[in-house]
């Protein structure tokens, strides 16, 4: 490397030095990874409040209660039902089952405050089902933990009532008994996104230590990330759903930026050029489209910080770290080791595979099969455009009658679980009893007069409006002004039915009640109301994110690549992929177009967090290919190559590192897609359908066939825009022409 070169910029400057100063970039970044993961460890993850998650309503019951110190115990019901309807609650055989659940639940351990149905008046209109209620003692949160007495003892009545079902359901209860079925699904799929991700790359690579370097990457990226996931927590709160969306996207852009890389590397060795020079030319190509890349990721992940909704905040921010991580890792550490292997990267060759893998695509036509497709594609670019955007179109058509919701207990889990048909008993016999609204009343004065007349008619009204069927339960405390209102919404796990009944209790019954006596506030929350709040705000931040996300997404690609025509196609061809995945979604888990090949029967709906949270991952993950296959075509055009050649060129050469990563992205999805709730099953289709789509029919057919359709007019910018900063990339010849003695090469950035 001792010649006269002029490198300028991050990723050039920062390979250079890591290849000069190997041991201490590796031992840097050991360092960085063992301190954030102990400093994490130490500090502690603070998680997001329940209350917190949302603003309005739900926001201001949590914190009524939450000020006034009172701590509501987990509350459990048991169901005791008519197996054929011939015995009814005033029976002698139902009365007896009923003392006998309410005497052996008093005797339980952990148990407190049991009612029995025919004081609280919880039968059903049909009398043919009631409600025996309970309290566990302890802390509400960790519930499911002490459950099991109780639930062992109403099966203990059961098999002595064999004419009646009896069965427990609750929050607690509930809990168990998915961690029992399903506790172990995100662990094992997390674990497995490793291995199959090192298979990939095995085949890919065909050597161990070449497969290893991209997943230890990853891996490492991802420990520093949870470490500082521990420390960021105390300013913003995170969660683990926040975790698990970070180690799906730290797997993702850690395999493919050290995947970018090192294929780079491996191919100008391949072309005859000694390893430090093709160290140095990797850094200056693919390490600059690393980093295009990675604050691209970043700025599109970003864009969740501003739905205002704590669980968004979280994802995002985590997101945006572990990709700033595995980013910084890919131009540092990377250049490091691979210094350091030199020819020993290609150790631990694999028998067939290692003599395919060592011949990299792009040195000696690249890819054969995309070799043809660019032949067919470059020969007719408007048939070609045409067709695949026609396709796409067709395929995200149905995403016009999209519909969200919150998934209900039965659609997330189906009947795989027996306490959804519980869920689905006590819903027919007492119409929103599983998701009762509760009216959380702030006084001056609590037992007041008015208060108390308010609070009666406020009972009668919810009835008499339609809005509940009852029983209304009222618990005052006294000690601090509070009272707690609880209301079965009509509708039940109708989920449409159960808003309009929440809707009337908030805008007419409780401004007619409650909302007459000065000095009183009274949220409305639960579970029905949640749902609406949070549907409420997440519609009201999809402007802004959207707009965030493609405003920054295009001046960022103007900026690197210095083309508005680049830039404005980057943008059109990026909602496109992520309107086809939307399309997918609708036909599949709303429509149920081949629902059954990934046991999605009967949800009928999208979850509501789902398509914004697609869109922020989807639109960062897709830039990974776009950045690195237009950076491909931009540096042969500017050695020369008319815009034609320059297009194949860099579809060819980048095919076969592109078809890797999408192969991992897509596998490592699918195994989300497996999972058992519905919920994960949305978000493992639609993001391994989006990636397919966006590294076949996006970049290997739309993306050359527009390009070759505007020729020299994809380099255009208007003179006006000339005074933007110039952070496009200029390499040295031997970048891509034959082998030639060391030169250096030149970078602008």
């Amino acid at each position: 490397m001792g010649n006269t070169e002029r490198v300028r910029g991050l990723a050039a400057r920062a390979g250079g030095w890591s290849a000069r100063h190997r041991w201490a970039a590796v031992g840097v970044w050991v360092l960085f990874v063992v301190l954030a993961m102990g400093l994490g460890s130490a500090a502690g993850r603070t998680d997001v409040d329940e209350g917190d998650q949302l603003k309005g309503e739900t926001h201001t019951a949590a914190r009524i209660i939450d000020e006034a110190g009172i701590k509501e115990p987990a509350s459990e019901t048991v169901l005791i039902q008519s197996r054929n309807g011939s015995t009814g609650a005033t029976d002698a055989a139902f009365r007896a089952a009923v003392a006998d659940v309410v005497e052996t639940l008093r005797g339980t351990r952990g148990v407190t405050d049991v009612t029995s149905p025919y004081d609280t008046h919880t039968i059903s209109r049909d009398g043919r089902s009631a409600l025996v209620r309970f309290d566990l003692r302890g802390d509400a949160e960790t519930a499911a933990d002490r459950i099991e007495p109780a639930l062992d003892a109403v099966a203990g009545v059961r098999a002595h009532h064999g004419s009646l079902r009896i069965e427990e359901i609750g929050g607690a209860s509930m809990q168990k008994q998915y961690k029992d079925a399903f506790g172990n699904d995100f662990q094992q799929a997390e674990l497995s996104a490793v291995p199959v991700a090192l298979g990939i790359l095995l085949i890919a690579f065909g050597a161990l230590v070449a497969a290893l370097l991209p997943v230890a990457l990853a891996v490492t990226a991802i420990m520093a990330t949870m470490g500082l996931m521990g420390l960021v927590s105390h300013l913003q709160p995170m969660s683990d759903t926040a975790n698990s969306v970070m180690l799906l996207v730290g797997m993702a852009v850690g395999v493919d930026y050290c995947l970018f890389y090192l294929r780079r590397e491996r191919e100008e060795r391949a072309a005859g050029r000694d390893p430090a020079t093709a160290l140095r030319i990797a850094a200056a190509t693919s390490g600059r489209a690393v980093v295009v890349s990675g604050v691209t990721v970043c700025v599109a992940m970003a864009g969740m910080l501003f739905t205002g909704l704590a669980e968004f905040e979280a994802m995002g921010l985590a997101s945006l770290m572990v990709v700033a991580v595995a980013m910084v890792g890919s131009v540092t550490v990377l250049p490091a080791l691979l210094s350091l292997l030199g020819g020993r990267v290609e150790k631990g060759r694999l028998p067939f595979l290692g003599r395919r893998a060592a011949r990299p695509r792009g040195t000696a036509g690249g890819s054969r099969f995309w070799t043809a497709v660019l032949r067919v594609v470059l020969a007719r670019p408007l048939v070609s455009v045409l067709v695949a955007a026609g396709a796409l179109l067709a395929v995200a058509a149905p995403a016009l009658g999209m519909k969200t919701q919150q998934l209900t207990l039965d659609q997330e889990f189906g009947d795989s679980l027996p306490i959804v048909q519980t869920y689905n008993r006590l819903n027919d016999a007492f119409p929103g009893g599983t998701a009762p609204a509760q009216v959380v009343v702030s006084a001056k004065d609590i037992d007041s007069p008015a208060v108390r007349r308010a609070l009666a008619d406020f009972r009668e009204r919810a009835v008499g409006s339609g809005a509940s069927r009852g029983p209304v339960d009222v618990k005052v405390y006294g000690a601090h002004d509070v009272a707690l209102v609880s209301v079965p919404l009509v509708g039940g796990s109708d989920l449409d039915r159960a808003t309009k009944s929440l809707e009337k209790l908030r805008d007419e019954v409780r401004p007619a009640t409650l909302g007459r006596v000065d000095g009183v506030r009274a949220p409305i929350t639960g579970q029905v109301a949640g749902n609406h709040d949070f549907n409420d705000q997440l519609m009201g931040s999809v402007v802004p994110v959207f707009a965030f996300v493609v405003v920054f997404a295009f001046l960022l690609m103007l900026l690197s690549f210095r083309s508005l025509t680049v830039a404005v196609t980057s943008i059109v061809l990026n909602l496109l992929s992520v309107a086809a995945a939307y399309g997918i979604l609708v036909a599949v888990f709303q429509h149920g177009w081949g629902a059954s090949l990934v046991g999605a029967e009967g949800v009928g709906a999208i979850v509501t967090w789902l398509p914004l949270f697609l869109f922020v991952i989807l639109f960062g993950l897709s830039m990974d290919y776009h950045v690195f296959v237009v950076s491909r075509i931009r540096e042969a055009h500017v050695r020369g190559l008319s815009t034609t050649d320059a297009i194949r060129h860099g579809v060819v050469t980048t095919a076969g590192v592109v078809t890797s990563a999408a192969v991992i992205m897509v596998a490592v999805f699918a195994i989300f897609g497996t999972l058992s709730m519905q919920s994960m099953k949305q978000m493992g289709v639609g993001l391994a359908a989006a990636v397919l789509i966006d590294a076949t029919v996006i970049r290997g057919v739309l993306l050359p066939a527009v390009m070759a359709l505007l020729g020299e007019r994809n380099w255009y910018l208007p003179k006006w825009l000339h005074r933007l900063p110039d952070l496009t990339h200029d390499e040295a010849p031997e970048a891509v022409a034959a082998p030639v003695p060391d030169r250096g090469e030149r970078l602008t950035v």
